[in-house]
């Protein structure tokens, strides 16, 4: 069986743009990958950005005004849901706007925020969501239900690495300005005692155990998260033929803040993030969660997962208004609303930065690992 695992591992990891961090490769072996990774990351990003600019120059308004009554778009709760709620409030009017400059008069746009990733997955589903801010593995596990439009870009950041150490090594993390259209998820230890003893041990340049990492406290965000629980099963399972489900003390957080703030207390030793979350929680640590020292003094990174590629605008497939001219219109609209400095500030709050059309076999590399993780369920 656990032969079948690995080689099951294998096919996922080729599929999958980076190289794990679990895997027992060279030095030289993983800079070469990252390197070749990287290039064709970025060439695919600037080949999918032409073509979302031929495809939305060639959209073209109806040639009567098509009247939408409500228009409603679902966020999924990677920050708190009032916070994204006040940050999304000028999409509103942007979308509106843009819409009726490609013939589409909305009489009201609605912004609301799932209690779940797989509450805006079933929303989409159902048809009650239109348009859904969601991560590839919530995508994936709802695309019977929904259409992905356009793929997320982002700054990158100035550690780009899988080894833990590099990120501990070279922090803090700062965004640069190079386009992405990945990301990796990180396994973060705060000020616990049993929270320092392993970052002490990856700075020292030791391997951990499973009865390190089974020993602490973990926070995991629900099934459906990529950077906080799929891919990091897929760590321990490359590293230790294990899955999150084996973690003796893991709970699941309903929002990264709350888990920022429940390693700032202690409660929890470790969480799972997108890389790199510390920097959105960065004034709230000494603030709202009541540190002295500064998150970066106080948190390491113990783990590192392959790369994952970037959230979605996805449309449901049930929505009575979706139809192929009011989706190529919805892509054009957030595209533009991309390229503005108002719309950079308000999809800032996931850490968006623009939007490229999206093919649905960008998204195999998730298939794959989802498909891993069912088996090992």
């Amino acid at each position: 069986m656990k032969r079948l695992f690995a080689m099951m591992l294998a096919g996922v990891s080729a599929v999958s743009m980076l190289a794990g961090c679990g895997a027992k490769s060279t030095e030289t072996t993983e800079q070469a990958t990252e390197t070749a990774q990287t290039a064709e990351a970025t060439e695919d990003a600037a080949a999918t950005e032409e073509s979302s600019e031929n495809s939305a120059e060639a959209t073209e308004a109806p040639a009567e005004t098509v009247k939408i009554d409500k228009l409603t778009i679902g966020f999924v709760p990677s920050r708190e849901p009032d916070e994204i709620v006040t940050a999304t409030e000028p999409l509103k009017t942007l979308l509106a706007d843009e819409l009726a400059t490609l013939g589409y008069e909305v009489g009201e746009v609605d912004i609301t925020v799932g209690t779940s990733y797989e509450a805006v997955g079933e929303g989409l589903a159902a048809g009650t969501i239109d348009i859904g801010l969601i991560p590839g593995g919530t995508y994936v596990l709802y695309e019977d239900g929904c259409d992905v439009l356009l793929t997320a870009t982002r700054d990158g950041l100035s550690i780009e690495s899988p080894n833990a150490k590099d990120w501990n090594d070279n922090k803090p993390t700062e965004p640069t300005d190079e386009q992405v259209t990945f990301y990796r998820g990180l396994i973060i230890a705060g000020p616990s005692e049993a929270g320092q003893a392993v970052a002490a041990k990856v700075n020292a340049g030791e391997e951990l155990t499973w009865e390190d990492l089974d020993g602490l406290n973990w926070s995991v965000m629900n099934s459906s998260s990529s950077a906080g629980y799929i891919y990091p099963s897929l760590w321990l399972q490359a590293g230790y033929e294990k899955h999150v489900t084996d973690l003796s003390h893991a709970v699941q957080a309903d929002s990264y803040g709350n888990a920022f703030a429940r390693l700032a207390s202690g409660q929890i030793d470790v969480l799972c993030c997108y890389a790199d979350a510390r920097r959105d929680n960065e004034e709230k640590w000494t603030t709202e969660f009541g540190r002295e020292a500064s998150i970066w003094d106080e948190t390491n990174v113990i783990g590192v997962t392959d790369g994952i590629y970037n959230d979605t605008i996805s449309v449901s497939k049930t929505s009575p208004i979706m139809d192929d001219a009011f989706k190529a219109a919805l892509s054009k609209a957030f595209i533009n609303i991309g390229n503005t400095d108002a719309g950079k500030e308000v999809i800032s709050i996931y850490n968006h930065n623009g939007y490229v059309e999206a093919n649905t076999a960008d998204y195999d590399s998730e298939r794959a690992a989802q498909e891993l993780i069912k088996s090992m369920n």
